[in-house]
């Protein structure tokens, strides 16, 4: 890429509607509130159909995606053939199949052995097993046979014991029919203020020759201060938020880190250990990843660099490259969970015009 760094800039649900269409489809699977799904309308796609089965984040979905069909079930009741007959396509018709399914037990910040093949709760009360998630992905890849395929996961799952379940995908994928490739990506070198390392799987379906193409880093990044230079805070909320930070011991281990420190600076350097997920984010560098869990009250986590307290909605949507006029349902933990879950939309657009690009176009002319 090149070495200018333009201004960091999200787009509005207004300039991504009107963006024009680039003649290619997408099947989205493991949904959420729809980041992934925003990124290829950023880049061009068309999203025909989704599916997502936790309450709050369908609320999301539909509020800014009015033009996909949303399938509410669990992922283990759809069949291939039911979403072929639903779009009016035959199997192979579909341009780019996605998807990422629930990742937690593959977690390098969970506890990832423990519990693994056994239902645990989700999100917003939804109970499921985690683990096999990731073979219904693979089970409706095979029936539907799209040209290519995205496949999202946490980068823990190529770390320990979780590789044998990364090795068995990657043979499956490709037995389905599929050129396959991994590659770990951090969001940050993609264009998100945010350093957030997630593992890619690309696929191009074997007949059309063509090998995976894997976006090229940039050559800077963004950091806090470039993303919410701007934004347009609640004045309430950011009281709100400070005044919960005092109800919790954690609030004087953050008073005791500078403001807009050098780089992101854990509590744990001012507890003995302790605290060492409550960070004091940094204004010139990116920020650290925003796990999902960490809306949470009584949960450590990302804190503004300058003021005692977690971020608002309106900073993480900078942070987390979703548009200020995107439409977030639920309490702040629920909203804070949406973004905390969701593929960062500009990562995925980058993603998804170098997939347009280097595959896509190429079959075209073929």
């Amino acid at each position: 890429m090149s070495g200018i760094k333009p201004q960091y800039k999200i787009p509005s649900m207004k300039e991504i509607e009107k963006t024009p269409w680039n003649g290619y489809n997408v099947v989205s699977t493991f949904s959420g509130g729809g980041g992934s799904c925003l990124g290829y309308r950023m880049a061009g796609y068309h999203v025909l159909w989704a599916n997502e089965f936790v309450e709050e984040a369908q609320k999301t979905y539909e509020a800014n995606h009015r033009d996909t069909i949303l399938d509410k079930r669990d992922i283990r009741t759809v069949t291939a053939d039911e979403i072929l007959t639903v779009l009016g396509v035959s199997a192979g018709e579909i341009d780019l199949f996605d998807g990422s399914p629930p990742c937690c037990a593959f977690s390098t910040a969970g506890k990832r052995e423990k519990g693994w093949n056994q239902e645990r709760s989700y999100s917003d009360g939804k109970s499921q097993r985690i683990e096999d998630l990731f073979f219904e992905y693979i089970r409706l890849l095979k029936g539907l046979q799209p040209k290519t395929f995205v496949a999202e996961n946490v980068s823990g799952l190529v770390k320990g014991t979780a590789v044998g379940y990364f090795k068995e995908f990657i043979k499956e994928m490709k037995d389905c029919g599929y050129r396959v490739s991994a590659k770990l990506l951090n969001a940050k070198w993609l264009g998100v203020p945010q350093s957030r390392e997630r593992l890619i799987f690309l696929g191009v379906r074997n007949d059309l020759g063509i090998d995976p193409v894997f976006p090229k880093p940039f050559s800077y990044s963004y950091n806090i201060g470039e993303a919410i230079e701007g934004v347009v805070n609640d004045h309430r909320e950011e009281e709100r938020l400070i005044e919960e930070e005092k109800r919790h011991s954690r609030y004087n281990v953050l008073k005791k880190i500078p403001k807009n420190p050098v780089k992101p600076t854990s509590g744990g350097e001012y507890a003995n250990g302790s605290y060492f997920n409550l960070i004091r984010e940094s204004l010139y560098k990116p920020c650290s990843t925003i796990c999902q869990s960490n809306g949470k009250k009584s949960a450590s986590g990302n804190c503004h660099p300058l003021q005692d307290r977690k971020f608002t909605i309106a900073e993480l949507k900078r942070i987390t490259s979703v548009p200020d006029d995107f439409v977030l349902t639920g309490s702040y933990e629920q909203q804070w969970e949406r973004l905390g879950r969701m593929v960062p939309p500009i990562m995925m657009m980058n993603i998804a015009q170098t997939i347009q690009r280097e595959v896509l176009d190429k079959c075209v002319t073929m």
